[in-house]
């Protein structure tokens, strides 16, 4: 274990963080309280020089995913965190600045920043997986810190509420695709994914490990939030508070699908051979068909912008399995699926953030002199001229979670398009291209509100909110979405060197892999 250290330095950067916010959350001292978040983004900042320092991985199944995976998760966690700021503590910390007594047992800021960290750090570790124990230790620790921060994101009753929903269905998709872990040791012998994958190569695909390839897909669904596991999305985005529905789109779908890529890695993939076996290849197949579908055509119904971003992200899943489903390719940027999506994750966790922080820098105050977010369609007409940031932001992230050239979320989706027809899967892109264009009447309703329309006449009137930290981190992400060609060019780079298997031999599948071949026939021969 003690050789694995120098991978672990953006890590540990990352522990160190947490420590420390959780002494300086509870510092009597509000200037002291107040560095939590500077705290949190100097540890990201860190760590993301450090995952590029770290050395390659030996015995990788994706020796590049380590480094570019940890620095676009130290990126996307500088812009939520500043997204983050006054989630939590904001009636205490006013009370405690008109002279009320301090109690540090009222105050949540240590905990929020440490479960932020904590979250982070297991996402982080999951990049760096090398074993099945390890990358279940890693999933929980990115999930678990997401429920409390759920509970606590507001005073609500609907955030206990979704707070409950999502831990009961996380916890069942854990022991899901932990029986399926299981049941690939017990198939293989082993939870190295390297080793794994000789054993594969050498004995063929038993059924054993392919029962349990198929339940660990099933239980990481509920990660990624697809079809037929996403049911509590919508609910858990739209009773968390903004900040933290953006974290829920980006980190626990990240970690789903860094899983998937290692664990599919480790049957498959095999360009020119046969590509995933049959069985796997069938269930990722229909996953992605429903979860792209049913996600856009629930989001045409909605007039809750959380919601329709929730719906939102589950189609975003769907598409991702398209680059899951085509595999490395032929390690090229445009004929590689894994490449497409990191690439895609990255796009996806700026822009989304960016969507959010426009609504979460906006809100209404209520009789009782509490404040509430904006959340309706309703509420988002007229914003260019009313509120001219948050609305061009809305509008640039909507465009570019649609695709519209030239935003980056076009150089995004075209990825998975081009790895999709290379691969041979033109009926699933015939699905991604129709789903595409169902998609954009609500991204356009949600384009068309802030730029054309008017504000209702007699609607509640709107403030920023005091949290600048909101709308430097909606500013960023529209920023990102109109980034030069160049920088994109230099991006899909990264991700290509990331995705790249060339260094792992390839399986030869045998003759019923993908459906049934016995453990105890070592030497069957292959099928040509």
């Amino acid at each position: 274990m003690i050789e694995k250290l120098p991978l672990l330095w953006p890590e540990i950067f990352l522990f160190l963080g947490t420590c420390l916010v959780m002494v300086v959350g509870l510092s009597p001292s509000a200037v002291l309280r107040q560095l939590c978040g500077p705290i949190t983004m100097l540890s990201l900042a860190v760590a993301g020089v450090a995952a590029q320092l770290a050395p390659t991985p030996e015995q990788a199944l994706l020796p590049g995913l380590a480094p570019y995976a940890k620095s676009m998760i130290a990126v996307v966690g500088l812009v939520l965190c500043m997204l983050a700021s006054g989630t939590v503590d904001r009636e205490e910390e006013s009370a405690i600045a008109r002279g009320a007594k301090f109690n540090p047992l009222r105050l949540n800021r240590a905990e929020f920043y440490a479960f932020f960290l904590f979250s982070l750090t297991g996402l982080m570790l999951c990049a760096t997986a090398d074993t099945l124990i390890w990358l279940f230790l890693a999933l929980e620790l990115t999930s678990l810190p997401t429920y409390v921060m759920v509970t606590i994101s507001t005073r609500e009753n609907r955030s206990q509420e979704a707070g409950v929903k999502y831990f009961f269905l996380g916890a069942l998709g854990a022991a899901i695709f932990l029986y399926g872990f299981t049941l690939i040791y017990g198939g293989t012998g082993t939870t190295r994914f390297y080793e794994i994958r000789e054993t594969l190569q050498s004995g063929g695909l038993n059924e054993l490990t392919l029962l349990g390839v198929i339940l660990s897909i099933v239980g990481i669904g509920f990660k990624i939030a697809a079809v037929p596991m996403h049911f509590y999305t919508a609910d858990v985005y739209q009773g968390s508070a903004s900040p933290i529905s953006a974290f829920l789109a980006f980190v626990p779908k990240t970690a789903g699908f860094l899983a998937l890529l290692l664990v599919v890695g480790s049957v498959g993939w095999d360009w020119g051979a046969g590509g995933l076996p049959d069985t796997v290849r069938m269930v990722l197949w229909v996953l992605a068909a429903l979860t792209m579908t049913v996600g856009n055509v629930l989001a045409w119904l909605q007039t809750s912008v959380k919601r329709i971003l929730a719906y939102s992200s589950i189609a975003h899943s769907g598409y991702m399995l398209v680059g899951v489903i085509a595999g490395p390719g032929e390690n090229t940027f445009w004929s590689s699926g894994v490449s497409a999506v990191l690439f895609y994750l990255l796009v996806y966790g700026l822009t989304n953030a960016g969507a959010f922080a426009a609504i979460a820098s906006l809100e209404r105050r209520n009789d009782d002199g509490t404040v509430r977010e904006i959340d309706s369609i309703e509420d988002a007409k007229g914003l260019c001229s009313t509120h001219p940031a948050q609305g061009w932001m809305l509008a640039l992230c909507a465009a570019s979670l649609l695709g519209v050239p030239p935003l980056l979320g076009f150089f995004a989706k075209l990825p998975l398009f081009a790895a999709g027809v290379h691969a041979g899967e033109i009926p699933l892109v015939v699905v991604l291209g129709v789903n595409s264009a169902i998609a954009a009447f609500y991204y356009l309703r949600l384009i068309k509100a802030p730029l054309l329309e008017e504000p209702d006449a007699g609607a509640e009137p709107m403030e920023r909110s005091p949290f600048l930290g909101r709308t430097v981190a909606g500013l960023v992400s529209a920023a990102c979405v109109v980034v030069p060609l160049v920088i994109a060019n230099n991006l899909m780079s990264a991700a290509s060197k990331a995705g790249d298997m060339e260094a792992v031999e390839p399986i030869e599948h045998h003759a019923d892999a993908g459906t049934l071949a016995s453990p105890d026939v070592p030497d069957a021969p292959p099928e040509h």
